[in-house]
Formats: structure tokens, C-alpha cells, sequence
């Protein structure tokens, strides 16, 4: 298959999967809103790194894997939205003080582990790379390809959460809601609540 036609198919879907919220958009307007601009930025970076980590795994094979160790599909789902639904009880019921952000040293390494932990664990990413990406390729797709592919996965990523978190970190949107960050922490937890009782939901159905 010619490599334009391979990028625009694979692409074609991912451009859209990438802009339909879901965890990793709710981590970043959660990190933008209650961090800074500095906090989503550091999530948007965690985010788009895991996601052209799994775009490379995809590629590498993973998807063989997964396809035929089918307990392992599972196990990953299940644990995936365990801790997606475990996050957001952590959001939901922490309290007040905790979200204030005191060390501006410990800030970047937190929001970047969350935006990676939010997206290694969210068991849609993985179904969508190891059903788009890793059926997209064969034996004989080129190296440069495969590159490429995985460059512009995280180069999309970065740039779509980029322009989410300075969006939503902004002056006006900071000045709006300034009284509610408790509110779009309970927000977020509940987003991930549901997306990850949605994947337990699920998970009775073959999805590789």
C-alpha cells in the first residue's frame, strides 16, 4: 500500500480519536485549570509521550501479543480501569488545601507522571493503536514509516493538549473559575469514574 494512503487512513482516524475528550483531555484542562498553564503543559507532555510510546509498541507487535494471550488483553483492560476509577475517588474526595500547589519544584514532575500514568493507564488508547496503527502496517512497510508514524502521533498529541491547556489556563478562563477548582477536580474524577465503570462494563466483549 502506498505510505500516503497509509497515513491518511491511519490518521484519518486517529486526528478525530485524539480530539473526543476523554481521560488524557480531562487530565489536561483538570492540570491547566487548577495548575497553570506550566502544570497542563507538563501534562500535555506526559500525555503525548506515553501515547507515541504505545504507537511504537503497537507497531512493534504488541497487538500480536495481545491478540494471543487474550487473558492478557483482559488484565490490562481490568487494571486500566481500576485505576482510572481509583483517580477519581482520589479526586473527588480529596480536600481543598491539598489541591493548593505549594512547591513550584515538585509541580512539573507530578503533572507530567499524572498526564503519563493517566494515558498508560486508559485501556481506549491501547485499543485504538493495536487495532488502527498495528493493522495498518506489514512486513514490508518501511522503517522511515514506522518512524514517521510514531513522530507524528506524538507531535499531533503535544500539539492538540498544548492548545487545550493554554486555552484553558488562560487569564479570563483562570479569572472564571477561580472559585471552582475544587469543582473541576470532583469534575474530573467523576469523568475518569465513569469512562473507567464504562471499560469494567465492557470488558465481557472482545475488543482485539
Amino acid at each position: 500500500m502506498d505510505s500516503s494512503i497509509v497515513l491518511l487512513s491511519v490518521f484519518g482516524i486517529f486526528i478525530p480519536a485524539l480530539m473526543l475528550p476523554g481521560p488524557d483531555f480531562a487530565g489536561v484542562v483538570r492540570s491547566s485549570m487548577t495548575g497553570g498553564a506550566r502544570a497542563g503543559l507538563w501534562t500535555t507532555l506526559g500525555v503525548s509521550i506515553c501515547l507515541g510510546l504505545y504507537a511504537a509498541l503497537s507497531l512493534l507487535g504488541l497487538s500480536a501479543v495481545l491478540v494471543q494471550y487474550q487473558w492478557l488483553a483482559w488484565l490490562v483492560r481490568i487494571l486500566g480501569a481500576s485505576y482510572l476509577i481509583y483517580l477519581g475517588l482520589r479526586l473527588i474526595f480529596a480536600k481543598q488545601a491539598a489541591l493548593e500547589i505549594s512547591s513550584a519544584d515538585g509541580l512539573s514532575g507530578h503533572a507530567f507522571r499524572f498526564g503519563f500514568l493517566v494515558t498508560l493507564t486508559n485501556p481506549k488508547a491501547m485499543v485504538l493503536f493495536t487495532s488502527v496503527f498495528a493493522t495498518s502496517v506489514t512486513a514490508e512497510t518501511p522503517t522511515w514509516l514506522l518512524a514517521l508514524m510514531i513522530a507524528l502521533v506524538f507531535a499531533a498529541s503535544l500539539t492538540w493538549y498544548s492548545l487545550v491547556s493554554l486555552f484553558m489556563s488562560s487569564a479570563p478562563v483562570m479569572r472564571r473559575f477561580s472559585r471552582a477548582r475544587h469543582w473541576i477536580e470532583r469534575a474530573a474524577g467523576a469523568v475518569f469514574i465513569a469512562i473507567g465503570g464504562r471499560i469494567l462494563s465492557d470488558g465481557r466483549n472482545p475488543v482485539f
